[in-house]
Parts: C-alpha cells; structure tokens; sequence
C-alpha cells in the first residue's frame, strides 16, 4: 500500500502521491479497530436515537483513482434502506462524490485546493438530488463556510426529499472522514442546531477514537460531557 505514497516531481521534490489518502484510511480504521471497535456503532446509535431516528453514518476519505469517500459504519435502526428510498446506485454512485451531500462538503472542505478543484470539476453524480450545488462558484463559497463554521448542511443533496448534516473528523489537523445524519426534509422539525450540535458530539467522540478531541472545534461535546 505504501507504494505511491510519494511521486517525484523534480530534483529532490516530491509530493503526496494516490495512495496517501489510502493509507490514512486504513490508518482510521485500523486505529477505531483498536480503540473503538466496539464503542462505535454506540455512538451512531446515540447519534440515531438522538435525532429521532435519523440515519447515522461515519464515512472515511479514501483514494481509489480520485478522492471519494466510503461507509465504514451506519446506524439505520430497523430500516431497511431500500424502503427509505435509497437504492444500490445511490450508495455507490451519489454518496461516494465529495461534491455532493453534507458529508462529501464536510470533508472536501479541508483538503488542498488543488484536490477541491480537481473534486469540482467533476460532473454531478447521476442521480443525485435537487439541491445540489451545480454552479461550481457556489460549490466553493460553500466550502469557506463550512470551514468557517465546523459542519455542513445539505437540503436534498443525494436524495430526494432528505436533508443532511455532517462534521468532519480529524486527528492532528488532518480531515479523515465525516459524521453525518440524513433526516427525511418532512421530518426536521427541531431547529436544525439540535441535529447539528448531536453530529458534533459523535464526530467528537469519533475523534477521541484517533485523538484526543479539540474542545474549541466541538464545543457541544465539552458541554455534554461536563467540561
């Protein structure tokens, strides 16, 4: 795996090659193997149970031919997705684009710009729901904001009729993936900081799995855990 780690760009410069972000990756998940394998599904359960049953997921950057990001857990209670109107294309079409969706936004927020500019140019996935971002100027002013405000908001982003709200998870400063809850758009009827301050606390707790967690970048999980 460590092959393409780095490529050579000139005399004694090189540069991250495809496969970094792989390694990060498999170092997330390596890591919550150690440290969280069982603690996890409990903080999308909570994270499930706190949102009135909103559908939980971690996804984690990875890098297969382009920046993209993958399940690694979820929490959907008893549903089936395919009766929530999800099908085998979204999941491995829509959800995996970091241009779509509070998750993707979430976590291409803080990559390099060379990665973010090359991620929006991309097409819009097929498929992908009503609210995406399509003006790609308005893609990027959605970046500044996330990075200025630590999560993101997506109103039928990746499907129809459901609305999204992500915040990433780092360890040392470094983006490694998102929390995400997708909540039908009919059914949000607390105000959207609630959902927002739930996620925070899970990717805090997500955090703490890789790395002790930054009490100023999720300040609800300072409060909730009685700092």
């Amino acid at each position: 795996m460590t092959a393409g780690a780095f490529l050579q760009v000139g005399r004694g410069r090189y540069r991250l090659g495809p496969s970094a972000a792989q390694i990060g990756t498999q170092a997330l998940m390596n890591q919550m193997d150690s440290t969280g394998s069982e603690e996890l599904p409990e903080v999308l359960d909570r994270l499930h149970h706190d949102t009135d049953g909103g559908l939980a997921f971690l996804f984690g950057l990875n890098h297969f031919g382009r920046a993209q990001r993958q399940c690694i857990e979820m929490s959907v209670g008893n549903s089936d997705l395919s009766e929530l109107g999800a099908n085998v294309r979204d999941v491995l079409t829509v959800n995996r684009s970091l241009r779509v969706g509070a998750a993707g936004r979430a976590i291409l927020a803080h990559l390099p710009g060379p990665v973010q500019r090359r991620i929006v140019a991309e097409p819009v996935p097929r498929g992908a729901g009503p609210g995406v971002y399509r003006d790609r100027d308005k893609l990027l002013a959605s970046l500044v904001e996330i990075r200025a405000k630590g999560y993101a908001v997506g109103v039928q982003e990746c499907v129809r009729g459901w609305n999204s709200f992500a915040v990433p998870v780092f360890s040392a400063g470094t983006v490694l993936g998102a929390v995400v809850v997708l909540k039908p758009a009919d059914e949000v009827h607390a105000p959207r900081e609630r959902y927002i301050g739930a996620v925070r606390i899970a990717a805090a707790e997500m955090g703490r799995f890789v790395g002790a967690p930054e009490p100023e970048q999720y300040p609800e999980y300072a409060t909730a855990r009685g700092a």
